[in-house]
């Protein structure tokens, strides 16, 4: 044996493999890292919803926190100048004449666009939900409108609804002396709420035709073999199954029907009188043709309000009328 293995032997196991660390650098800090796959996740998911974020900010909480301000204080749009008024503006409310024959056109107006929107939208997804030659055509002729511009759309009907327009020419044709229907409260306030629903119901009819072909077919099949008859199998098959959805477009449709401002604007300019000056044009008057910002954010304020609580209350009831499937 040579002096060499016999020092090789003699060396103990270990000690090769800790020169090698040795020589290869100081070992590495142990602990936690910074960077988990968690905080990176989290990072990402934070990036993703910033540009949302920024958005509701400088669109929505902004806003609204100006009009807060704006409605505390009497601003003069000429000169710049601005008074803290505090209350005096939400006191106004209760001494403006106007505000109950406003209020009473915007409950008219609101109700009869929701009734006549998902009614209407919901018989016509249940007609074209069915195979029949053409089904695509008709889906599609309801649907247009809405594509169209909300202006060049009020402008068409505008036209029609003249004196001299198209449907009194197309009334006078069958022996009808049709009325002049923008210039009467009754007539005008019935013509924008149906131009209105013309314009809008094909978004509720789509949503209706997607929650009725979702309804599972084993559920009707069963019912005819128990012997249903259609109104019964619409009323306890149909009918629950699409609750949800039916909850869906009666808050966007109240909440789109509290909001219409160019129907009333092009249309009507919310006359005759205040028979369709709803409240949302109504803050309009009061702010940009009555130079009153204060009172118009007051108003501006009080219809979030009424849209804020509307839908709170359409959602806590929902767990009385709204099927959900487990």
């Amino acid at each position: 044996m040579t002096r060499t293995e016999a020092a090789e032997r003699a060396t103990p196991q270990g000690t090769g493999q800790a020169t090698t660390r040795a020589a290869a650098g100081p070992a590495r800090a142990s602990g936690p890292r910074f960077w988990t796959t968690r905080r990176r996740d989290a990072l990402t998911g934070y990036l993703f919803i910033l540009p949302q974020f920024v958005g509701v900010a400088l669109f929505v909480l902004l806003p609204v926190g100006m009009a807060i301000w704006y409605s505390l204080s009497k601003r003069n749009v000429f000169t710049g100048e601005q008074t803290f008024v505090g209350g005096d503006n939400y006191a106004a409310l209760t001494h403006d004449p106007q505000l109950p024959e406003v209020l009473l056109a915007t409950v008219l107006f609101s109700g009869g666009v929701v009734v006549v929107n998902v009614t209407l939208g919901l018989l016509l997804a249940v007609l074209l939900n069915r195979r029949f030659r053409g089904v695509t055509m008709f889906r599609t002729l309801f649907f247009s409108p809405v594509v169209v511009s909300v202006v060049a759309w009020t402008l068409v009907w505008g036209f029609l609804l003249q004196d001299n327009g198209g449907i009194n020419g197309l009334l006078g044709s069958v022996g009808i002396d049709g009325p002049n229907w923008l210039q009467h409260g009754d007539t005008a306030m019935v013509s924008v709420i149906l131009t209105q629903v013309v314009r809008g119901v094909g978004v509720n009819m789509v949503l209706f035709l997607a929650a009725l072909q979702s309804v599972p077919r084993e559920l009707y099949e069963a019912a005819r073999i128990d012997g249903a008859g259609s109104r019964t199998v619409f009323a306890r098959i149909t009918l629950p199954m699409i609750s949800p959805t039916v909850l869906l477009t009666v808050i966007v449709t109240v909440a789109g029907a509290l909001q219409s401002f160019a129907q009333i604007a092009v249309l009507t300019g919310g006359g005759p009188g205040l028979s369709t000056t709803v409240l949302v044009y109504y803050v309009f008057q009061q702010a940009f043709e009555f130079n009153d910002i204060g009172y118009g954010s007051t108003l501006a304020l009080m219809l979030l309000s009424f849209v804020m609580l509307l839908t709170l209350l359409q959602w806590q009831l929902r767990r009385k009328w709204v099927f959900y499937e487990d």
